[in-house]
C-alpha cells in the first residue's frame, strides 16, 4: 500500500462502493468526476449500461471552472437535463473521492435543482 499513488487508492475505494450501489432504471446512479481543474457528473442507468443526462464545467455553455460555485453550477445544471429526461430520484456516487468541498458542492446544487437522494 505505501507504493501506491492517491489516484491508485481513490480507484480502490470506488471499485469497493461500486459493489454494492448500482443504478436501476427507477433510480439511476449520480456519478461524479473530479480533476484538478474541472468536474463533471453524469446520471447511468447500469441495467442498460447508459448515460441518461450529464454536465461538465468543461462545457461551453456552462462557463464555469471546477472551482466550487462551478461545481454548483454544473449540479444545478444537471438537475435541469436530468429532470428534463423524466428523472427526480437518483443514487450519489462520488467515485471514491471525498465528500467535501467541490464534490459536495456538486450534490447540492443537484438537491437545490429539485433531485432527491
Amino acid at each position: 500500500m505505501a507504493n501506491q499513488s492517491r489516484a491508485d487508492l481513490r480507484v480502490i475505494r470506488h471499485r469497493r462502493v461500486r459493489k454494492k450501489i448500482a443504478g436501476t432504471t427507477a433510480r439511476p446512479r449520480l456519478s461524479v468526476y473530479r480533476s484538478l481543474k474541472h468536474i463533471s457528473a453524469q446520471i447511468i442507468d447500469d441495467t442498460t449500461g447508459v448515460t441518461l443526462a450529464a454536465a461538465s464545467s468543461v462545457e461551453k455553455g456552462l462557463k464555469t471552472t471546477g472551482n466550487v460555485s462551478g461545481a454548483k453550477k454544473v449540479g444545478e445544471e444537471l438537475a435541469k437535463r436530468a429532470k428534463a429526461a423524466g428523472i427526480t430520484e437518483v443514487i450519489f456516487d462520488r467515485a471514491g473521492f471525498k465528500y467535501h468541498g467541490r464534490v459536495a458542492e456538486l450534490a447540492s446544487g443537484a438537491r437545490d435543482g429539485g433531485l432527491e437522494f
